[in-house]
């Protein structure tokens, strides 16, 4: 009996990939890099150096750009779709998947007070999700996911704009590409087994030659009910905080030190999930090498003020450590029945350790995203002000993107590969 042809490997293009969460969900349900696109340079290195050993021509010229605007010139894509069919085998329409997440600095909340209040629509940044879908245009993959925050969806283009214009003219825009069906849905990242809440707007098309079997007519726009995104799993719990973090709680820990190697075994399932490298069987041991657990040097005051709220069972903050800047939180041991009530951002310092008077470590950080330990990240630990936040009233889009703000933009890897996991067996079917 003849053996069964094996089956094409999947390919996906991630543009405005950050850190790379996305990809790397992507990945671990069976997708392969093949082009990746991020306009800061610290990013694009994490996103590089987490992939040189196995998919190494992307640190070739051609396969990695951080120039959004050269991508999109002719002679770019055409040099672009030859190297595709001639280094990876995908031949003109046979490109997969296109995934995008572009910058949202201007439709965060938390953007939206760094943009010193310049219209949404004096922000390059919020005008490239027209880049991503002349990209689309160009390679015309079998699917694409749009992904962004919540706040697109009420977003205006100025303070007399009309409620939800942007998301508006987003959705006209992926529409006019003309051979996808569109759908889209407002998924939180707690029903797919991450221990964050975090809300996220998931904009999905499929190419109209790629079956799926759904509910709903063609004019249904909720993109679970089209059967174009996962339903959540009731089975799949998001680990509470101890579970996810407890294997890193250091006896020894020095308020501004390190702690460089593992302090315990792991001892839940998440941990152990987490502690395990790429083509590894077995989680790390008691005593193995740790990486970013670096933790910040707080003043003596902030470590009062943290014991302080450790002691109390509200976790109040005293009368006289509190500030007008923000209300930081003591994180929870467990979430209690209704999960998990945060959203990881880029500002560490707005949660307390639940055993410990301090923020959390980049490799926390990293966890809450459910990023594996042996994802390393590049670039400085923290920045602020204007290296961080830019200043638009003055034409000053640059921003740094240290390790935190990486890591609280990524998408969490679990939700990625919950999405990666659906799009594949659709796109397997159809082949």
């Amino acid at each position: 009996m003849p053996r069964a042809k094996p089956a094409r490997p999947l390919h996906v293009v991630d543009l405005f990939a950050g850190c790379g969460g996305l990809s790397l969900g992507l990945e671990q349900a069976g997708f392969q890099p093949a082009f990746v696109n991020e306009l800061n340079e610290q990013a694009l290195a994490t996103y590089l150096a987490n992939r040189e050993a196995a998919h190494p021509h992307l640190a070739e010229d051609g396969f990695h750009v951080n120039d959004v605007h050269a991508m999109l010139e002719d002679a770019f894509m055409r040099r672009l779709k030859g190297r595709l069919r001639t280094d990876l085998g995908i031949a003109a329409g046979e490109l997969d998947l296109v995934v995008g997440g572009p910058p949202c600095q201007g439709y965060s909340g938390i953007g939206h007070r760094r943009s010193y209040s310049v219209d949404k629509v004096e922000l390059p940044s919020n005008h490239l999700y027209g880049a991503m879908a002349a990209v689309v245009a160009h390679l015309r993959p079998r699917a694409f996911v749009f992904e962004n925050v919540r706040g697109l969806l009420n977003a205006r283009w100025t303070d007399g704009g009309r409620k939800g214009e942007i998301w508006d003219d987003v959705r006209k825009t992926f529409r006019k590409l003309g051979d996808y069906r569109i759908a889209w849905k407002l998924v939180f990242a707690k029903d797919y087994g991450v221990p964050q809440n975090r809300p996220r707007v998931l904009l999905v098309g499929l190419r109209k030659d790629v079956d799926v079997a759904g509910e709903g007519d063609a004019k249904e726009e909720d993109a679970v009910k089209r059967g174009f995104l996962p339903r959540p799993d009731p089975d799949v719990k998001p680990p509470d905080l101890v579970d996810l973090l407890g294997d890193l709680v250091d006896p020894a820990y020095k308020n501004g030190g390190s702690t460089t190697h593992y302090p315990m075994a792991a001892k839940s399932e998440i941990q152990r999930e987490l502690r395990t490298g790429p083509g590894r069987h077995d989680s790390t041991k008691k005593g193995d090498a740790l990486t970013e657990h670096d933790y910040s040097h707080h003043s003596e005051r902030i470590v009062e003020k943290f014991e302080a709220m450790l002691a109390d069972p509200d976790h109040e903050i005293p009368e006289r450590f509190r500030t007008k800047k923000f209300a930081q939180r003591v994180l929870p041991q467990r979430w209690g029945s209704s999960g998990p009530t945060i959203t990881a951002t880029s500002l560490a310092d707005d949660y307390v350790h639940f055993a410990q008077p301090r923020s959390l470590t980049v490799r926390e950080w990293a966890r809450l995203q459910t990023f594996p330990d042996w994802y390393q990240f590049k670039g400085k630990r923290t920045t602020g002000g204007l290296r961080r936040a830019g200043n638009p009233r003055e034409g000053i889009f640059d921003r740094e993107v240290p390790k935190y703000t990486q890591i609280g933009n990524a998408v969490p890897v679990r939700l990625a590969k919950a999405v990666g996991d659906h799009l594949a067996r659709i796109l397997r079917a159809s082949s």
